[in-house]
């Protein structure tokens, strides 16, 4: 077990059972023994690899397409270019370079990241040197907000209820001779899931993300009293439905309560919950992430890069094209939502 299981256990023992959103919160972000808090997770040494450290065409074509949504809301001044959760900074860098060119862009943009982890947050300063670093979106500039985030919302903490009858048993996180163990509450109604009693059956499991609403509410409001464009990339699907918290160690699939604080833990995005809470701006239809690179021209883009390759630096090429876009990899795994202006249209490679 490690330190923070062992703190963890202590603590059930003191307190009793805890959320499973209340452990994820510990595992990832406790300060001296959370996942993000103490490491670089990403690349190829870390525990994952996502879509930018894949291949600078990810970033590059989000950055044009925040640039022309820019360009179509009639190019205001003093705009906020964020991203939340970003990672070692590989996204906005190349999202940078590629609107080098867009006129006026760079002069009207200031760079904003939603960080929380120092040991990220000094990575990310090494790449983009002149970005402003905030703990959360409530702080983000009022100011029109074009926003980038991929993979953050699945790293939210999640709270997982089993219907049984008009209400849920939660699972919660509690310790059986002195080992961490899933068990469940006594049943409840949940105000928060009244919605979901229509589309669940006795036995059904759904997750419930605390943080999304809040998260994106803020969002919202900002672009729909400022403008702007946010595009939320994860995987996931419209609505939640089943068991889908994962552990990744190594690059492996773990147990989520075998090593606190040494695996990543997310779940599935229930972007239905994005959707929802997307008011008084307006949401996009949602596209999977290989149909969206192809609008924006992940093919072109990669048969111009492909002229300048040769031999294995090529072949990684095709294989990180295929790698972002084909269906049986993330093309249709990972899906993506767009929130605008009610009065404006999405930005490129979405559909209203």
């Amino acid at each position: 077990m490690t330190a923070l299981g062992d703190l963890l256990i202590a603590r059930i023992a003191r307190t009793g059972p805890i959320s499973l959103a209340d452990y994820m919160a510990d595992c990832l972000m406790h300060p001296e023994h959370g996942y993000y808090a103490t490491r670089d997770p990403f690349g190829t040494a870390g525990d994952f690899i996502t879509a930018p450290e894949i291949s600078q065409m990810f970033g590059e074509l989000i950055g044009l397409a925040l640039a022309q949504a820019w360009m179509d809301q009639g190019q205001p001044a003093d705009v906020t270019l964020a991203e939340l959760g970003p990672g070692r900074g590989t996204l906005m860098a190349d999202a940078l370079r590629a609107t080098k060119a867009v006129p006026g862009f760079h002069a009207a943009l200031s760079v904003h990241f939603v960080e929380t982890s120092p040991v990220l947050r000094a990575r990310q300063a090494q790449v983009v040197p002149d970005a402003t670093w905030h703990d959360g979106v409530a702080t983000l500039p009022d100011a029109p907000l074009y926003l980038i985030a991929n993979e953050f919302l699945d790293a939210l903490p999640i709270r997982q209820f089993l219907r049984d009858g008009d209400g849920w048993r939660e699972k919660m996180v509690g310790v059986t001779d002195d080992v961490l163990c899933f068990g469940w509450s006594d049943p409840a109604p949940i105000a928060v899931l009244a919605h979901r009693l229509a589309d669940t059956k006795q036995g059904d499991l759904v997750e419930y993300c605390p943080a999304l609403p809040a998260i994106i509410e803020t969002i919202s409001h900002k672009i729909d009293a400022f403008g702007g464009a946010a595009v939320f990339i994860d995987y996931g699907d419209w609505q939640s439905l089943g068991d889908t918290l994962q552990a990744l160690e190594a690059q492996n699939h773990a147990d989520p309560l075998q090593s606190p604080g040494a695996a990543d833990l997310t779940a599935h995005v229930d972007f239905a919950a994005i959707a929802r809470h997307a008011a008084p701006a307006k949401f996009s239809r949602l596209t999977t992430q290989g149909v969206f690179l192809e609008r924006l021209g992940i093919t072109q883009r990669a048969q111009n890069l492909a002229r300048g390759l040769s031999g294995n630096a090529l072949n990684a090429h095709i294989s990180a094209h295929r790698r972002l876009t084909h269906p049986s990899e993330m093309g249709d795994l990972f899906k993506v939502i767009s929130i605008y202006p009610a009065l404006a249209t999405p930005p490129p490679g979405l559909d209203p």
